[in-house]
């Protein structure tokens, strides 16, 4: 990490976009987003950034710079996940109003019942 974040103990916010970058191309936990990390600053696939301009920001991949990402990156990583809860959803059916012709038979009833469902979204990589 560079001096500044060292000295503050809170990480460049381009190093926090980098991560959650590598994060939402492959939504894997750690050592898995480490390869891909490692992927994307080999790609310089994250603004242009190689890996000499990432650790200009703070983000090392040397086994002396690994507990300190794998910290930020676990962060990040449950941040992301609270972010993908399951959303309630109601599901109802619709009435028809009240016509000569349906006077005569009987209305149905409505039911209402909320169904947990979950909503998952994917980004796919620019290009694709």
């Amino acid at each position: 990490m560079d001096s500044r974040s060292a000295a503050t103990g809170a990480p460049d916010p381009d190093a926090i976009e980098f991560v959650r970058f590598c994060y939402r191309r492959r939504r894997v936990g750690w050592p898995e987003l480490y390869d891909e990390m490692c992927a994307v600053a080999g790609r310089s696939l994250f603004r242009g950034y190689d890996a000499d301009d990432l650790a200009g920001i703070g983000i090392g991949f040397s086994l002396f710079d690994m507990p300190a990402l794998a910290v930020m990156a676990g962060r990040i990583v449950a941040e992301e996940q609270a972010l993908r809860r399951p959303v309630a959803v109601m599901v109802a059916s619709e009435v028809q109003p009240a016509t000569p012709a349906t006077l005569t038979t009987p209305t149905p009833v409505v039911e209402e019942r909320t169904i947990d469902v979950p909503i998952r979204l994917a980004l796919a990589p620019a290009g694709a």
